[in-house]
């Protein structure tokens, strides 16, 4: 694995996800496998869990860590090739991405999408641009369009928590005051359809995710039809794919509550967090003995664990 780009660059998600619980039980058991080794967290947007576990499972494996907020701290950059920088970025992805790479072993990038075009979020002009450029493994802390270090997170929460082989599992979107990429439900969606669950998409008719991620999963635009004996409950908004980066609408009514959890399976609730109380979940539901969102992002910390001892032990061969 050169790269942790997207859920495709996992090669045997069962192998993941029993190593990633070996990890869990036995964090410092490869302590000195990244010593001598920097990796360094880029941040394009704001961060609390993807910044404090990927420093704390660097840490775990004896890595060196740099941090920069390219918010306040780094030059704007240019992504296009052969662009005439006349105009308001300072610096061109392709002399930074080198001469980060003289300066750490691994790259971590977080980049969210901008929700004014979807082609150009859709490219992935950040992250596409470092890996075009960098000559060290780049690891997606979230970009535009996915975030598969959350749906390794989900993955093993799930696999922790299921007491049936194939459980059902059931994605809602949820209402949200901004408008929010699709990113974390698009990494769900492909990381379900690699495991072995009965998986539903449920959301209002306008917040169809690309039907190229999506296939053939069922989608069904009644909420508590769906939620019917499910035994998870994973809760995101996102906005619309077609009129892109737009809330077409926001039906409160949409909200998780304690009345609709008691239509599954005694359910566990997911959220990758944050998550906006009493507009996309009710506290009754968040505070519950089946809400699993705090151990969910204690995951966090063993997901990229996993990551990045597999990059490390491909750069000592």
């Amino acid at each position: 694995m050169n790269n942790y780009f997207s859920i495709q660059d996992i090669d045997s998600l069962s192998d993941w996800l029993k190593e990633a619980i070996e990890i869990k039980k036995k964090p410092l058991a490869n302590k000195t496998l990244g010593k001598n080794k920097t990796i360094g967290l880029l941040f394009f947007n704001p961060s609390l869990r993807t910044r404090l576990s990927t420093h704390k499972a660097a840490l775990n494996l004896g890595m060196h860590v740099i941090v920069m907020n390219f918010t306040g701290e780094g030059w704007s950059l240019e992504y296009e090739d052969g662009t005439i920088m006349d105009q308001g970025n300072s610096e061109h992805v392709k002399e930074a991405a080198q001469v980060v790479s003289q300066y750490c072993d691994v790259l971590a990038i977080r980049a969210f999408a901008k929700l004014k075009n979807r082609e150009e979020d859709y490219r992935e002009e950040v992250l596409n641009g470092f890996i075009k450029y960098a000559s060290i493994p780049i690891i997606n802390m979230e970009s535009a369009t996915g975030h598969p270090l959350q749906a390794l997170t989900d993955a093993i929460t799930i696999t922790e928590y299921k007491k049936t082989n194939k459980p059902k599992v059931v994605l809602s979107w949820a209402p949200h005051p901004k408008a929010l990429p699709q990113a974390v439900a698009n990494s769900f969606v492909e990381m379900m359809q690699k495991m072995d669950a009965n998986f539903v998409i449920t959301h209002p008719k306008g917040f169809e995710l690309d039907n190229k991620i999506t296939k053939q999963v069922p989608i069904d635009y009644n909420q508590e039809n769906a939620l019917k004996d499910a035994d998870f409950v994973y809760v995101k908004n996102w906005s619309s794919y077609v009129d892109y980066g737009k809330v077409v609408s926001n039906d409160f009514s949409w909200m998780m509550t304690k009345k609709k959890m008691e239509l599954t399976n005694n359910g566990k609730f997911m959220h990758c967090l944050p998550v906006r109380r009493n507009v996309v979940v009710e506290d009754k539901v968040i505070d519950s003995e089946n809400s699993i969102v705090i151990e969910q992002a204690n995951n966090r910390t063993f997901a990229v664990q996993l990551v990045l001892k597999k990059i490390l032990e491909k750069l000592q061969k």
